[in-house]
Parts: structure tokens; C-alpha cells; sequence
């Protein structure tokens, strides 16, 4: 396997974009994007690119299918990460993707059910979450709230679960009052107001303030349900 460094100035852009932009957006980006974003002339450069990092063991990708670009990562394809194959994850149920609905309890009491169905993903979808295996589950998305993030109703959602969120992260909210949590971006406003965001311009943002809030995990995956 060709070493990073020894890449071509593009092929090492290429790669620190894929793994920026799945960081940041918790999905992989299209060819189009990265064409786009480093200003390559055109998607068949892209393309060829793609075949020469993939023929490198430095990614794998759907040849037919839009953003299914993955990344090793050269430790890990060394052996230095003891990662299994294959990861199974529970799915804790269902979350809402527009108006709060109610879920499990054991999702609000952070605790999942060992006899949960489980997902099958591989390590390089949840990049460096892959060794924090013990605080990942899954969740099922219900309704359309967060369509521009790409995250459409019946997509499945990886999430770690965690207590704290930066602004702008995608969490799994629930609303103490209403006994219910849901699926938004989450900002932190003065006065200790809370807005929980929709990636959806037709619809309204959720207002709370923190003693309302307890954050039950952040997104790190998208699963996309394609029919």
C-alpha cells in the first residue's frame, strides 16, 4: 500500500476533505462536492482520483451508489486498530424527525435493553467512534424535519451517547416536560435558552431552556434507507 505521503498534493486534499466533510456533516460527500469544494475541474478527475486511493486500500466506495465514500485510515489498515470487522449496534427505537413523539424509556434513562435488535456497520462509518463501541446505539427516523441535513424519514441514525453538545451538533433531545424527545441541531442562545434546530426551512425551531433539556447522544452516522 502506498504511503500517504508519498500522494499526490490532490490525493492528500482529497482525503483530508472526505474526512472533514464526514465530520462535519456525519455522512460522505459526493463526487460532486468534492469537485466543487477543491475546485477540480471536472467529476471524472475526481473519479480517477477515487480509483487510485481506492487501489491504495486508503478507501472503498459503492461504485453505483452516491455517498458511500469511506475512509481507512492507514492505522488502521496497518493493524494498529484493533477494530472488529463488523460492529453490531442496537436499535433503541424509534426518534422523532419533526414533532416530539415519545420513546423508550430506557433511551431517556440512557440505558438500552440487552435484548434490543442490533445494526450491523462497519468501523470506518463511525471513523474514530469506532473504539467506543460500548456507547453507540441506533435509532430510526420518523419524519422530515431534518431533509437538508440528508437525513430522511426511516433513515437509521448512529448515535454516542453523551450528555453535552456543541452548537451545531445533531442530538437526540429529550424534553423533559413534554415527555417526549426528538431529532434536532442544537444551539445554545443567551438566557440559557436552548433552540433545538430543524434542517427544514418549512418548519419552526423548538425553543427550551436547559433545565427542560437532557441530551441523550449526538449523531456520528447516517444510514441511508434507499428503496
Amino acid at each position: 500500500m502506498r504511503k500517504l505521503e508519498q500522494l499526490s498534493l490532490r490525493q492528500e486534499k482529497i482525503i483530508q476533505f472526505i474526512r472533514d466533510f464526514k465530520e462535519e456533516f456525519n455522512y460522505s460527500p459526493s463526487i460532486r462536492d468534492i469537485q466543487t469544494r477543491l475546485g477540480i475541474s471536472s467529476t471524472s478527475v475526481v473519479d480517477y482520483n477515487l480509483k487510485e486511493l481506492g487501489k491504495r486500500g486508503l478507501l472503498r466506495r459503492s461504485k453505483n451508489v452516491s455517498r458511500t465514500i469511506e475512509l481507512i485510515e492507514p492505522e488502521q489498515a496497518r493493524g494498529r486498530m484493533p477494530y472488529p470487522s463488523v460492529l453490531m449496534l442496537p436499535l433503541a427505537g424509534n426518534i422523532a424527525a419533526g414533532s416530539p413523539i415519545p420513546v423508550f424509556d430506557d433511551l431517556r434513562a440512557g440505558q438500552l435493553n440487552d435484548s434490543a435488535e442490533t445494526i450491523e456497520i462497519t468501523p470506518d462509518m463511525v471513523g474514530r467512534y469506532a473504539g467506543k463501541q460500548d456507547g453507540l446505539f441506533v435509532l430510526r427516523v420518523k419524519g422530515q424535519s431534518m431533509i437538508e441535513d440528508l437525513i430522511n424519514d426511516g433513515d437509521l441514525v448512529v448515535m454516542h451517547s453523551q450528555d453535552t453538545a456543541e452548537d451545531g451538533e445533531t442530538i437526540a433531545a429529550w424534553l423533559e416536560d413534554e415527555k417526549s424527545t426528538t431529532l434536532k441541531r442544537y444551539y445554545r442562545e443567551d438566557g440559557g435558552r436552548i433552540r433545538l434546530q430543524p434542517a427544514n426551512a418549512t418548519m419552526q425551531p423548538i425553543y427550551t431552556n436547559e433545565d427542560n433539556l437532557r441530551i441523550q447522544g449526538r449523531v456520528v452516522a447516517v444510514i441511508r434507507q434507499v428503496f
